[in-house]
């Protein structure tokens, strides 16, 4: 079954989702019902009534399935503003869409689900619905050993809204067969394992206070000792490809953000200012106005260039309350952000280092088969939307395409996705949940350089305009950490796992050499930690199981008596080790931060 085919039954279960809601809550009023990736939904105002719960909706399923039985087909009728008006009088939200459809001129169709022996019309039809088209053309033969089950209620704004009414979505799972929705929920059952919200309130990894505010997650101890070996990770490896760190203020003032635009094509994104000595200033949102100030501080030359600067810099932006999500989505975050200034010539060149990088840094933190990537172009036709210099978004994108193809990476194109001031390609990703995020990008930047007048002086002492590059090493530390959190379970490689080792004495006569043993541990710079002796072994063990610990030592009488330790793994069988041999394993394991 192809995937069109699929949305048509889709659809048509949206319909029927909407005649059994109409049936059981008369006072209902339908709006859309659309299908989706993994099914449908339909969004009902239920005011004036009951409105349903979690625990109705077997009953609803149960109405879906009765109905199906008189459905033998689906047909359109044509009507007229007047006609379609009147089949949903008492119904704003359809007359809000039949003006709309009015409004672009285009025709108005009524679908009537009917028996067999029914024709098409209102009176005659089992349900009517307002639509444009796209169902099953014979419901109960073709839904009759399709998957589907209604699967949640939440709430949702019409047309996405938060200014209008809040209604009831209604949502329902539906794949080509029975067996394929069950693998779909085992999928999810296995996804709500995975879920970094869900495994970072178990492990302790990070904290959201509703006191401190949305979106503003606290690093734990232990996420935070994750969070310092994904920022030494990226350090590594940027000073391998010629970077220079800086350190830059998290705010800054208001005739920087009206210098570099961000105040008036941006600020929807930024918080209110701040003034002081009656100026006022801005947290910011983007380093790139930073690292260009720090740039000219004193005058280039083409010897200079390529100027790559780099920094995980503090980024403050405003996101809506209902978009926030965990630490996939937060108001404040660290990105490992970089800025590369660049002559003309160089960009190729340059923008192949960049892609090598972020591969290497994808593989690095084992996230290279989940990424995938998206060169994103303008529209040219879309004139107001980019910046307006053909040659310049021509010379840009050719270039784009020759670095990415030369280096044999798979991408796909996508059209009206570039930035106003450049092409850029987009690292994506999948949460557990099926969401596609952009973890990072790779931009060209062609404004910048000319709204702050960015020169060098060439080989030949005229002056002239770099080409800027931003660029990210693994995105923000917050979204990647709960991207990380998914792809290992909670289960981290031994170089990023917050405790690499716990020492675990059988009993309180065992701590002393579990001590000596925990020590060199950590004078070796290994992220140890001290087991106490309060509950039973078998219980603490299972611990070290239950926090996905990567390794940890038991201590007894045997160890003290050979003066040795016996490393279990979580991976693996155990062995048997002195403990200068087991600081120099631990320690040749994490320098090769294997995967």
């Amino acid at each position: 079954m192809d995937i069109e085919q699929l949305n048509h039954l889709r659809h048509t279960l949206s319909h029927l989702l909407a005649a059994a809601v109409r049936e059981l809550y008369p006072h209902a009023k339908p709006t859309l019902g659309p299908a989706i990736d993994n099914g449908f939904y339909y969004d009902f105002d239920f005011e004036g009534g009951d409105k349903p719960g979690e625990q109705d909706l077997a009953k609803i399923e149960q109405k879906m399935r009765e109905l199906l039985k008189k459905w033998d087909t689906i047909q359109g009728e044509e009507v007229s503003e007047k006609r379609a008006k009147e089949v949903f009088e008492g119904n704003p939200y359809k007359s809000e869409l039949i003006d709309e459809i009015v409004e672009r001129g285009e025709k108005l169709t009524l679908y009537h689900s009917t028996a067999s022996d029914a024709g098409a019309t209102v009176e005659e039809a089992e349900f009517t619905d307002l639509c444009r088209g796209g169902h099953s053309e014979a419901p109960n033969k073709e839904l009759k050993d399709l998957g589907f089950k209604l699967d949640r209620i939440a709430g949702a704004y019409w047309r996405g809204d938060e200014k209008n009414a809040m209604l009831t979505r209604i949502y329902g799972l539906a794949f080509e067969s029975k067996e394929a929705l069950k693998e779909y929920e085992a999928m999810v059952e296995e996804a709500k394992k995975r879920d970094h919200k869900k495994l970072g309130r178990e492990l302790d990894l990070f904290y959201i206070d509703e006191e401190v505010g949305k979106g503003l997650p606290m690093w734990t101890p232990k996420g935070t000792a994750i969070k310092f070996a994904l920022e030494e990770f990226t350090r590594e490896v940027e000073r391998k490809y010629g970077y220079e760190h800086v350190s830059t203020p998290y705010l800054a003032s208001s005739k920087l953000y009206k210098t570099s635009g961000h105040l008036d094509h941006y600020s929807e994104n930024m918080y209110a200012p701040i003034v002081m000595d009656d100026e006022q200033f801005y947290l910011r949102p983007m380093a790139c106005p930073h690292h260009i100030k720090l740039l000219q501080r004193a005058p280039i030359s083409y010897k200079d260039l390529p100027v790559r600067y780099a920094e995980v810099a503090d980024y403050n932006r405003y996101e809506k309350s209902g978009e926030l999500m965990g630490m996939i989505r937060v108001r404040k975050f660290q990105l490992t952000d970089a800025h590369i200034f660049v002559a003309p010539e160089g960009v190729k060149e340059e923008f192949k280092n960049v892609c090598r990088m972020i591969e290497e840094c994808m593989t690095g933190i084992g996230l290279r088969d989940v990424v995938t990537y998206r060169f994103s172009k303008r529209d040219p036709e879309n004139k107001e939307k980019y910046y307006p210099d053909d040659d310049l978004w021509n010379n840009a994108e050719t270039m784009m395409r020759e670095a990415l193809d030369e280096l044999g990476l798979n991408y796909v194109e996508a059209e009206d996705e570039a930035a106003f001031y450049g092409p850029k390609l987009d690292v994506q990703a999948r949460n557990v949940n099926g969401k596609e995020d952009t973890l990072f990008t790779a931009q060209m930047d062609f404004l910048l350089p000319e709204k702050f007048n960015i020169e060098y002086v060439a080989e030949d002492g005229t002056k002239k305009r770099p080409v800027m590059v931003h660029r990210s090493a693994i995105g923000s530390l917050e979204r990647t950490f709960a991207f990380l959190i998914e792809h290992y379970a909670g289960a981290f490689p031994l170089w990023m796992a917050p405790v690499q080792v716990r020492v675990v004495p059988i009993a309180e006569a065992h701590m002393e050499y579990a001590k000596k043993v925990h020590e060199a541990l950590l004078a070796a710079g290994i992220r140890s930690e001290l087991d106490s002796v309060d509950d039973s072994l078998g219980k603490r063990i299972r611990a070290c199981k239950l926090e996905k610990l990567p390794n940890f030592v038991c201590i007894g009488d045997k160890e003290i008596e050979s003066n040795a330790v016996k490393l279990e793994f979580r991976d693996g069988e155990p062995k048997e080790l002195s403990i200068d041999n087991l600081v120099a394993h631990l320690k040749e394991a994490i320098a090769n931060r294997v995967v």
